[in-house]
């Protein structure tokens, strides 16, 4: 095993070319000489894979229970939803933290230290998702309450939740070792992990829930057996690091790597813990507002919670494509060639861009096609009347939404994570929650609507802000 080598150099050349890398032992490593397109590709690609695969395993839960359950089981999907966003922030802040410690750490010559920050990691993803479970099992219903259950709702997110708790730590430890998996050089496996829980899920979803008319429950027994074999191959992976040699001493708690780890995975892991905080903040705000219109407190719920999880793929596909970027800028700001950091960065936020167009335009012109893939015969006018236009209004800003995740993603990769915290917190703490609250008391459910474009906006703004002056700073590197 080669301790410094993400594969064979590029169209069969005998090796990087003389001084590729720069001056921090890049040396050998793809991820210092090879044509940033092709890195891209490679790391992107999984990774866009595995957060789409992980936006659908919701979704796919979504679209079965929609038809068999109805309005009342999608609406408790979306009340459980601030439970995988949880998970998700514990899996990002030890997953993306340890990912971009590692190869900071590569990038830098530092293989002794580099395993550390894996080891310590795949530790705490087990332990943090095993509390996970046991605190939502503990409180169940007053969390469900709090995020905003009517009593309508709330029989079916306690049957849905009870189950999908259990799975919570092998949701963690997929979700964050994917990241880590990826760092080591092998993004096709991270999609393999994700994709075959996926697939698992899929089909037994269909089984479960519409074959064995088990309704919430199938749902959530399918997703936890999915979760389990994505685990499985994370763990057995991780007996086999391409890159460095993982031993048990590399597990064992270190405070000092624990604190680089959360350090730098905090931008993502605040992030995810926004939109966690935003999502049970709008679900109770839909609740009280549209119990006061025509529209009822249930099909608001129903209907935000569809828009949110079809939006995640969108979102999935452009956060894949940062954190593809991962790698590359780690190890090459590690190394000092900005060059090629800069070249990532440019090429994430040009794809991301235009994958967001294409988004904005089908959500303009299909919104009722897309919502009546979620709801059966009985939906309400209501259902497709308020969702087009949430649909329309709430995500008029999609075309610009890559600008926040890929930039705040940038910072974290080069280790700014301050940056990348703040960044992070920009669309959903500094600008979506104040809207949240304010707009509905004068124009009530229909303020609601239109706290996503305001958020969009002001967030990208601040995210071009944030990279024109680091670029500044990095230009300024470069001569001396």
């Amino acid at each position: 095993m080669n301790e410094n080598s993400f594969g064979g150099a590029p169209n069969g050349a005998g090796g990087p070319p003389p001084g590729a890398g720069g001056p921090q032992g890049g040396m050998g490593n793809p991820l210092g000489y090879a044509p940033v397109s092709s890195l891209m590709l490679k790391f992107a690609i999984p990774s866009i894979v595995g957060m789409l695969v992980s936006a659908l395993y919701n979704m796919v839960d979504q679209l079965f229970i929609g038809k068999a359950v109805g309005t009342l089981g999608n609406t408790a999907t979306s009340i459980a939803f601030p439970f995988t966003t949880g998970c998700m922030a514990l899996a990002l802040l030890l997953g993306i933290g340890s990912a971009s410690c590692f190869n900071l750490s590569l990038g830098m010559g530092d293989k002794k230290r580099a395993p550390y920050f894996a080891g310590n990691a795949l530790l705490l993803l087990v332990v943090s998702g095993v509390i996970m479970s046991v605190v939502t099992l503990a409180f169940l219903t007053p969390l469900l309450k709090r995020f905003g259950a009517t009593d309508a709702v709330l029989p079916y997110a306690k049957e849905y939740v009870k189950y999908t708790a259990f799975g919570f730590p092998f949701l963690i430890l997929t979700a964050g070792g994917g990241h880590i998996i990826r760092a080591d050089g092998s993004p096709k496996m991270t999609m393999i992990c994700n994709v075959t829980g996926a697939v698992i899920n899929t089909i037994l979803d269909a089984i479960f829930v519409l074959g064995f008319d088990w309704g919430m429950k199938g749902a959530a027994i399918a997703t936890v057996i999915g979760q389990f074999i994505s685990a499985a191959i994370v763990v057995i992976y991780c007996f086999n690091f391409k890159t460095v040699y993982l031993f048990g001493r590399h597990l064992f708690p270190k405070f000092s790597i624990i604190g680089r780890i959360c350090s730098i995975g905090m931008a993502s892991c605040f992030n995810q813990l926004a939109i966690a905080i935003v999502q049970i903040v709008l679900n109770n705000s839909l609740k009280h507002y549209g119990a006061l219109s025509k529209y009822g407190a249930d099909d608001p719920i129903a209907v935000a919670g569809i828009v949110m999880k079809v939006n995640m793929i969108v979102f999935s596909i452009v956060i894949g494509l940062a954190q593809g970027t991962q790698p590359i800028e780690s190890f090459n700001y590690g190394a000092k060639n900005y060059d090629r950091v800069k070249s990532a960065f440019w090429m994430a936020l040009k794809t991301g861009a235009a994958i967001s167009l294409v988004a904005f335009v089908a959500f303009q012109l299909f919104p009722k096609q897309i919502l009546s893939v979620f709801a059966n015969k009985d939906a309400s006018e209501g259902y497709y009347e308020f969702g087009a236009k949430f649909f329309r209004i709430f995500l008029f800003f999609t075309w610009i939404n890559c600008l926040q995740p890929i930039t705040a993603t940038f910072f974290t990769s080069i280790g700014k994570s301050i940056k990348g915290v703040f960044l992070s917190l920009t669309r959903q703490i500094l600008f979506f929650l104040p809207l949240l609250i304010v707009l509905p008391m004068f124009f009530k459910i229909e303020g609601i609507t239109y706290t996503g474009p305001l958020a969009d906006a002001l967030s990208a703004i601040v995210a071009v802000i944030m990279a024109v002056y680091e670029f500044r700073d990095m230009h300024e590197k470069e001569w001396y």
